[in-house]
C-alpha cells in the first residue's frame, strides 16, 4: 500500500511506500519516508529546510501558475546545484488537468 499525504499527521504502520508532499504554513509531523515532494519556489520554505530528514528521495515541483516556465527552470537550477534534489513534474498541470 502506498500513501501520499501532506504530513500534517503521522502515516499508520504497514504503509509499504510514504510520500510527503508537505504545505507551508503546515506543521510537518511526518518526517520520514520514501519520498518527499516540495513545491517551489516559497519564500520560507526553503528545500535545505527539509534535506536532514528522513527520506530517501527528495523531489522539487515547480509552481504552477504564470510564473511556471520561470519556476520550472529555478527548480531545474536548484537540482543541478544540489543532486541530492531531483526534479518532479505536475504531469496533470503541464496539460492543464484540475
Amino acid at each position: 500500500m502506498a500513501v501520499e499525504t501532506n504530513g500534517t499527521r503521522p502515516v499508520p504502520q504497514g504503509v509499504d511506500w510514504v510520500c510527503v508532499s508537505p504545505k507551508s504554513g503546515s506543521e510537518l509531523v511526518q518526517r520520514t519516508g520514501n519520498e518527499l515532494k516540495l513545491v517551489f519556489p516559497q519564500v520560507g520554505f526553503e528545500p535545505d529546510r527539509f534535506e536532514a530528514l528522513g527520506f530517501t528521495h527528495f523531489i522539487l515541483q515547480p509552481m504552477d501558475g504564470p510564473d511556471r516556465v520561470r519556476n520550472t527552470q529555478v527548480a531545474l537550477e536548484y537540482c543541478l546545484e544540489h543532486p541530492q534534489w531531483r526534479l518532479g513534474i505536475q504531469m496533470h498541470k503541464v496539460l492543464g488537468i484540475p
